[in-house]
């Protein structure tokens, strides 16, 4: 039976990129010794951080003027190294609050420093992305997460603000193109678009650091791991590598301008065709809808677990909703074939004729 994988993270990644990394945990490029026992200072790992930050520049189109960090701990860490590095005590750090990521985060900063929070779609459960809020103008930076894996909302614009930015892109990093230079910090877990679960890309505008006064802790100082090049401490040497056969991937097939191409395709298809369901309900704003992950239900909520039993026999895996709120959920990553929506598609008109 052909597999389709709707996971949300870890989730689907290119083929080619499964068969070159199962490939070198025999027999890394020919050494005769296995990825996961060749030292991560040698000139051979060196080789694939040294690429790996290489391409994310490229494909970010970013310069000197930022680093490139393959950190531990996935995107959770960032929810307290963020505030950490960039907001002092006694100062203030503006927050949108547009999903559980986001209220993780905002927990965490508030260890740290004050929190504003400038934007909340918490009245309608998240289902929308808010566009008309002021950002004070003596925020140490404005905090966002893109896409909000859970709820199923896409910021669609970058938020215009005279502080630096600071966004959580785990779940659509890669996805489209974006002009990366407004951001003064990114951060992603891999697990998504550009990975395996292991490893968090963290890419920092070099003027937003060493403004704080208090003592950081040596491993929790992004200027350390910059000064190290990701080798402060032994990194995940096999997600890195992975993150570089994705990242190797992306640019081959024509980089984020097609990625973006390739994930309208996917999410017109699936929207469309829910659209065209009144046997399904849509839940969040049509203009905020997330090109990656697709959260919906049905009218008659107990036939959700019958649903799930046929995506089940049908080869169609992660379609569950996240454990917090429920309904269903479809994730569209990089790597997912178009035609695994289109079965999907064919599936969901199926089971609402039934029912019809």
């Amino acid at each position: 039976m052909k597999m389709h994988n709707f996971n949300s993270g870890p989730s689907i990644l290119p083929q080619e990129v499964l068969q070159q990394a199962s490939e070198a945990i025999i027999n890394f490029n020919n050494t005769g010794l296995s990825l996961l026992e060749i030292g991560h200072r040698t000139n051979w790992f060196g080789e694939v951080m040294t690429e790996a930050i290489n391409l994310v520049k490229e494909l970010m189109q970013l310069g000197s003027d930022h680093d490139v960090l393959f950190l531990h701990g996935g995107a959770s860490t960032q929810f307290m190294q963020v505030p950490m590095n960039l907001l002092d005590d006694g100062e203030i750090a503006a927050y949108c609050d547009n999903g559980i990521w986001g209220v993780k985060a905002i927990k965490e900063a508030k260890l740290f420093g004050n929190v504003n929070v400038v934007a909340s779609s918490k009245d309608k459960n998240h289902s929308y992305i808010v566009k008309d809020f002021a950002v004070p103008a003596d925020s140490k930076y404005l905090h966002y997460t893109t896409n909000n894996t859970v709820e199923g909302t896409e910021w669609h614009h970058i938020p215009e603000t005279t502080v630096p930015l600071v966004a959580d892109m785990s779940s659509d990093i890669f996805s489209r193109p974006f002009d990366f230079s407004k951001f003064g910090l990114i951060y992603a877990g891999a697990q998504k678009n550009m990975g395996a679960a292991g490893v968090n890309l963290v890419v920092i505008r070099k003027d937003v650091l060493g403004k704080v006064k208090r003592p950081i802790p040596s491993i929790m100082d992004y200027r350390n791991h910059i000064e190290a090049g990701s080798l402060l401490n032994t990194p995940p040497v096999f997600a890195v590598y992975v993150a570089l056969l994705t990242l190797r991937w992306i640019k081959k097939e024509g980089g984020l301008v097609e990625m973006g191409k390739r994930a309208k395709e996917r999410a017109d298809l699936f929207y469309n065709t829910l659209d065209a369901l009144p046997f399904y309900t849509p839940i969040v704003a049509r203009e905020d809808r997330s090109l990656m992950n697709a959260t919906f239900g049905i009218q008659q909520p107990e036939q959700e677990k019958e649903f799930l039993d046929l995506c089940k026999a049908n080869g169609m895996v992660g379609v569950k909703g996240h454990r917090s709120v429920g309904g269903l959920r479809v994730s569209m990553y990089n790597a997912l074939p178009l035609s695994s929506v289109e079965e999907m598609c064919k599936l969901m008109r199926h089971f609402a004729e039934k029912y019809a």
